[in-house]
């Protein structure tokens, strides 16, 4: 039987993933190993905290070499700070690069609503995508962050939420996924999320 590696490096919180994906059914494990990223159906990269502090992390770890070499072979589904990370340039604390695995930079949300974001908003989806098959406009996930991905192409966006502004809570390109909201902590919806998702490589 296959199984989804949830990416450690230090940065995250895979216990709330690993228990998700249980409950799904879904086998996963906990791996810092690049063969068994490479071996994988498929890979989550999760995170919390700062944008350099987690990009060094990974990097001190050769993973983000893997990640990128995997992403034209398999699904990747970047959580919340692993989203930020799959794009070009972050710019929290200080300019960093991140994997660019999608094109675009990520900056503090210029909202006038209080930061961080925290709490439960509703999604709208500009573009179709596998991610949120069966699911309805106005569904409601988790988020809790102070920073959001700008896209370099709108075709990238594959949800919306409105936190005073329009922010990106998701995107897609070719094999990769992300999702700046927590779809472990989002109850049905985010467990529909990540079964969609556990079925794209199978």
């Amino acid at each position: 039987m296959g199984y989804t590696a949830i990416v450690d490096y230090g940065v995250g919180n895979l216990k709330s993933v690993t228990n998700a994906m249980a409950y799904l059914g879904l086998e996963s494990r906990v791996t810092g190993d690049a063969g068994e990223l490479e071996r994988a159906d498929a890979i989550i990269l999760p995170g919390v905290g700062a944008f350099p502090d987690a990009a060094e992390k990974l990097r001190g770890t050769g993973l983000d070499k893997t990640i990128v070499a995997q992403a034209d072979k398999k699904p990747i589904l970047g959580i919340c700070l692993g989203m930020q990370l799959l794009f070009e340039l972050g710019e929290e604390v200080r300019l960093c690069a991140g994997l660019g695995l999608v094109g675009g930079s990520v900056k503090k949300i210029e909202t006038p609503c209080k930061l961080p974001h925290i709490g439960w908003n509703s999604l709208t989806f500009p573009n179709p995508s596998p991610l949120f098959a069966g699911m309805e406009e106005g569904s409601y996930v988790y988020f809790v962050h102070s920073f959001c991905a700008v896209a370099s192409s709108p075709d990238d966006v594959i949800a919306r939420t409105d936190y005073g502004v329009p922010v990106t809570a998701a995107v897609g390109r070719g094999n990769v996924y992300g999702c700046q909201f927590h779809p472990e902590k989002s109850g049905e919806v985010g467990l529909q999320i990540l079964k969609n998702f556990g079925g794209l490589n199978r």
